[in-house]
């Protein structure tokens, strides 16, 4: 069976009665995936202020995993670790334990019910692309753009403080 290369959205903003504060869980997370694939690389871990009414600010990294799991069955593994590790279906942009999103993948764009590769919302969110563009830099997965040419745009998007 042929092995898929993906990148992994990793963040957490609530505590875990197990792991401790999200930074940890972020961590645990890393060492679930690495312990159900083979873990290319991850990110450190990064604050980040928390979006669309979500509350407390963000722990997020990404991941390099290795898997013969298809798209639409990394969802679902995806799914189920986030279900161990305590999250409950709730409103959408809210506090969350943890949340693993399928950023890209070596197959190029793929589209089914509920999963878009790349990630939709990849280009414009700090959270997802800086991590991922720390690890995989001259991944190139939307428009012909390396991920490294993606985050130096929204960094030069963004309003300065």
């Amino acid at each position: 069976m042929d092995k898929h290369l993906y990148g992994i959205g990793i963040g957490s903003n609530r505590p875990h009665s197990t792991y401790g504060r999200p930074q940890a869980v972020v961590e645990a997370a890393i060492a679930r995936l690495a312990r159900d694939h083979e873990l290319f690389d991850a990110s450190p871990i990064l604050l980040n202020p928390a979006f669309g009414g979500a509350g407390r600010d963000f722990a997020n990294a990404a991941a390099l995993v290795e898997s013969e799991l298809e798209p639409e069955a990394m969802l679902v593994a995806l799914k189920f670790i986030e279900h161990e590790f305590g999250r409950r279906a709730g409103k959408a942009w809210g506090p969350r334990v943890l949340d693993l999103d399928i950023l890209a993948w070596d197959g190029g764009e793929y589209h089914a019910q509920g999963l878009t590769i790349p990630h939709e919302a990849l280009a414009e969110r700090p959270s997802a692309l800086f991590p991922l563009a720390q690890i995989a830099p001259d991944w190139r997965i939307t428009g012909g753009l390396a991920l490294r040419h993606l985050a130096a745009r929204l960094r030069a998007a963004r309003p300065k403080n």
